[in-house]
């Protein structure tokens, strides 16, 4: 039994290895090929060179699309942020029949394809003018992002003593006085990461960016999109360095967020 225990973890580890190399590999692919001094992507690399992300800088379709994928982002992180914490706080606290349908229907947008939202936020935005508009693109991607705040607001609700938020409206403290003197601070960690997770969702998007953008409101994924379908150039593979030192940025500070909130629970030393 020992050694059938040994084994099974061991398989456990090879197979946990083998899909973080595929899924991990690729980066260090196009990172390295991303300082390249030459003109096309191959191996070895005929020098090292920061010309790729020189071009970033000084092309300003990509200034401005960067610019968009930021406007974007902000407005939909807010957006997300607000009806996912609310969203949690409701769920949290109501009794009714029905919950569990109601909680799976707003995490329905992280399972269902992202292309059945896309071509979904197209039909029903075109009667409102809302194509060809970052507002547009900004609401359909908080819809994407909400479900993030959700989830992550929620696991830090299930660990708010209830008797704390009543303990301080016994002192006198009005609904809104608990929430941002008491409720608030204890969620605060899951809010913030529900919103980097919900910043990310926006920014990486593409698919619905497709539908609902046109030329003059291009981001920055949907410009590499365009740019790999023309030509694969290194400038490409610098925008796309570029957006993984920003997910693992964001990862690192969610992750810090995490700890401090099980430090906040008493779950971690």
């Amino acid at each position: 039994m020992l050694g059938s225990g040994i084994l099974g973890r061991t398989s456990l580890w090879l197979y946990c290895l083998l899909v973080f190399a595929f899924l991990v590999l690729p980066i260090f692919v196009i990172v390295p090929l991303s300082f390249s001094a030459g003109a096309f992507l191959h191996f070895p690399l005929p020098g090292l060179s920061l010309r790729w992300y020189e071009r970033l800088v000084e092309h300003e379709i990509w200034r401005v699309t960067l610019k968009n994928s930021l406007i974007v982002g902000a407005i939909a992180t807010v957006l997300a942020t607000g009806l996912g914490t609310l969203a949690a706080m409701g769920l949290a606290r109501a009794r009714f029949p029905g919950k569990g349908l109601l909680m799976a229907l707003m995490l329905a947008p992280m399972i269902v394809p992202v292309i059945i939202v896309a071509i979904g936020a197209y039909f029903f935005y075109r009667p409102l003018g809302l194509t060809g508009s970052l507002w547009g693109l900004a609401i359909a991607h908080a819809v994407l992002g909400a479900p993030f705040v959700l989830v992550t607001v929620s696991a830090t609700l299930g660990a708010l003593d209830p008797s704390l938020v009543r303990a301080a409206q016994g002192l006198g403290a009005s609904p809104w006085v608990a929430f941002r003197k008491v409720t608030l601070p204890i969620i605060a960690p899951g809010v913030v990461s529900g919103a980097l997770f919900a910043f990310v969702a926006s920014f990486d998007e593409v698919v619905v960016a497709l539908f609902l953008t046109g030329p003059a409101q291009r981001t920055l994924p949907r410009q590499m999109f365009d740019g790999i379908r023309e030509e694969i150039s290194p400038e490409i593979l610098a925008a796309a360095t570029v957006l993984v030192a920003l997910a693992v940025a964001l990862l690192v500070v969610a992750e810090l967020l995490r700890r401090r909130s099980a430090r906040l629970r008493g779950l971690a030393p």
